[in-house]
């Protein structure tokens, strides 16, 4: 099966579709870059439109406010690493091997998908793993969510939680269990770079370290139940 990439995110996101012209990719190349750069609270339209040589009001009309423009963001990654997860697992046949292969692909540094060349998947994982809560943890999530913003997010953690229920199908919490691994990756790495005093994991094992602990978070868990019935 060949796999071919094409981002299709909630209409709701945006006022035009960035994608589709010259200047709207340079708004997602930069933005990506000066969250990643400046942190998600001193970021502005006005100075991504410096950055870019552009007018603020011209910003505004791809996106409402940078809230949704973050949303945006969050959704194209897990749009992206979503497509990435079937590609990595289409020819394993055995479940296990296939949930150890996404447990990786979760625990290890994502490199730079030159397909895309307006994004760099790099700087978005680190900019996911810092600000990405914040796309969700608001006063309007309810609303937001009513209009399916979040749907990319749900279609990866249903992918987990189908591979999940294939090696045991008596599991009863696949959703959670998917959405757990997810988070608790993007946590402990934060914790990592950050807070090191709120995580076992050192830099240079970084990804042996988490790869091993979420294995024995998902097997663990999956495994008692498979054995109770």
């Amino acid at each position: 099966m060949v796999f071919q990439f094409k981002v299709q995110i909630n209409e709701g996101l945006f006022i035009r579709n960035p994608e589709d012209t010259e200047l709207g990719r340079k708004i997602l190349k930069h933005s990506v870059q000066m969250i990643h750069q400046l942190g998600f609270e001193d970021f502005t339209f006005k100075k991504l439109a410096e950055e870019i040589h552009s007018t603020e009001a011209g910003v505004y009309r791809y996106f409402e406010n940078k809230h949704k423009l973050l949303i945006y963001l969050t959704s194209w990654y897990f749009s992206w690493l979503t497509f990435h997860i079937k590609f990595i697992t289409n020819n394993i046949e055995n479940n296990k091997d296939r949930l150890s292969k996404v447990i990786s692909l979760l625990a290890k540094p994502i490199e730079d998908d030159e397909q895309t060349s307006y994004i760099d998947e790099s700087l978005l994982h680190s900019l996911i793993v810092a600000e990405a809560s914040k796309s969700y943890l608001t006063k309007q999530v309810v609303e937001n969510n009513k209009q399916h913003f979040f749907k990319p997010y749900q279609d990866i953690c249903n992918l987990i939680g189908d591979f999940i229920l294939a090696y045991n199908p008596t599991y009863k919490y696949p959703k959670s269990l998917a959405s757990t691994i997810i988070e608790v990756a993007h946590f402990q790495n934060f914790f990592m770079h950050n807070i090191s005093s709120l995580t076992d994991f050192s830099k240079k094992k970084q990804e042996s370290q988490l790869v091993e602990f979420l294995s024995d978070l998902v097997f663990s868990s999956i495994e008692q139940r498979k054995d109770k019935g």
